[in-house]
């Protein structure tokens, strides 16, 4: 059984290819963008955030597995633990937008706009001036550099105990219980600062709105993603004649978990959405209007991506235990959920440029900092490359960032044997049947 990946030059040239398309279509989308280069900036966060995410919560299910006793994963766990080191470059990455917002590079937050607070600024808004405690560049910055070194501690922690107990004999477990303590201790961590970060990255484009069940949304749309990569990338290695461990059966589970969860996504989707539909409180609501009148083939196209295609495709027992299929399904939801969040960022993105000062699309604001009946509207429902629909610049863009991605993740798995061959579960998880 071959347990040891080599990341091999013909691997990394297509990868590094890959990123250099990505850094190409970002520079054309810098220099042939719009004012204040917002296309290139929202591309930039958002496949940062996407795939920062999708790190975070390869961190987090290890830990919930780990603290749950489950040992079905622990010949894929070396996968999701390369996959959870990602969060150091995704740090760089957000560090890179919470510079701009510093320098005034740009403009993707409506609340980071200057003179926002100062009630005898022109951009005075009452709503963002009381959310000033929590929207500011300071929080931004140094929350973002807590949270998310926070998490790269517990990776890299859990990394290299999870590594140092492959060199310990068969039968001690000492390490696999330091590893229970402190999967243990980050789970409420990453539980809580998660909700945090999303706040504070994805929610806040749009910062006179919010809902209490943004964060487990977003969450859950990290996680599908997380699993349709794990499912690619394993079929890759096994194509290689890695992963031989790695069954029908393991595959089966994470089928049934993709479909669950797409199931548990939409369940969200639905539940905010309905609640706000019902309440119809108008400051609610405008989330959903702006992007079912203006983005209607975004809106239900993803439901369609991430709840209707998997569900009838995954819902039989036997496609999940079909290679091509389980693919096929895989790539769909992926990019489903890529546009789950070009959704959530992109219109409060480009609604936001309508508050900038000089702007004759300018929102006008009533005495409670509530929009009222400017021009703006007009222009936000005009189409507009990069946020009424990803162009060729945005596809080639989240290429660019999966192979770094992919590049980070490979690197990292070469780095360690696939097979945790000491974990007490490990046998366990051989002989798994689903």
């Amino acid at each position: 059984m071959n347990n040891n990946f080599t990341f091999e030059g013909k691997q990394k040239s297509i990868l590094l290819s890959g990123i250099g398309l990505g850094i190409v279509c970002m520079v054309l989308t810098f220099f042939m963008g719009d004012h204040g280069a917002v296309r290139f900036w929202s591309n930039f966060l958002h496949n940062s955030v996407f795939f920062t995410g999708i790190a975070y919560t390869a961190l987090f299910v290890i830990a919930a597995f780990t603290t749950a006793y489950a040992g079905w994963f622990i010949v894929i766990k070396r996968i999701w633990e390369a996959i959870s080191l990602f969060l150091v470059v995704g740090l760089v990455l957000m560090m890179v937008i919470a510079v701009g917002l510093w320098m005034g590079y740009h403009d993707l937050y409506h609340w980071g706009i200057h003179g926002v607070a100062d009630v005898n600024s022109e951009t005075y808004d009452a709503l963002i001036a009381g959310k000033s405690a929590f929207l500011n560049k300071g929080w931004y910055t140094f929350g973002t550099l807590a949270i998310v070194g926070s998490w790269i501690f517990f990776a890299q922690k859990l990394r290299s105990l999870s590594v140092a107990e492959d060199d310990y004999t068969v039968g001690d477990y000492g390490i696999h219980k330091k590893i229970k303590v402190w999967t243990a201790v980050f789970l409420p961590i990453g539980a809580f600062t998660s909700s945090a970060i999303i706040w504070l990255w994805v929610m806040s484009v749009d910062s006179h709105w919010y809902s209490t069940l943004y964060a487990w949304y977003a969450t859950a749309s990290w996680w599908v993603s997380c699993l349709c990569l794990t499912i690619l990338i394993i079929l890759y290695l096994k194509s290689k004649n890695y992963l031989q461990g790695v069954t029908v059966e393991h595959m089966h589970d994470l089928g049934k978990l993709t479909f669950a969860f797409s199931i548990f996504w939409t369940y969200l989707w639905f539940s905010q959405f309905m609640l706000i539909w019902y309440s119809n409180v108008g400051e609610e609501t405008i989330y959903f209007r702006e992007r079912m009148d203006n983005y209607p083939v975004l809106f239900w196209g993803n439901l369609a991506l991430n709840f209707i295609l998997p569900f009838f495709i995954l819902m039989r027992n036997d496609t999940k235990r079909k290679m091509g299929s389980l693919a096929i399904a895989a790539l769909v939801v992926l990019f489903g959920h890529w546009i789950d969040f070009f959704l959530m960022l992109k219109p409060g993105i480009l609604h936001t440029q309508h508050y900038l000062p000089g702007n004759h699309g300018e929102a006008h604001h009533d005495a409670g900092g509530h929009e009222g009946a400017g021009h703006g509207a007009e222009h936000v429902s005009d189409a507009v490359a990069g946020f009424t629909m990803p162009g060729l610049l945005e596809i080639g863009t989240f290429i660019g960032f999966l192979c770094l991605f992919l590049f980070v993740v490979y690197t990292h798995i070469s780095k360690a044997s696939l097979l945790p061959k000491n974990d007490p579960y490990v046998e366990e998880s051989l002989h798994h049947h689903s």
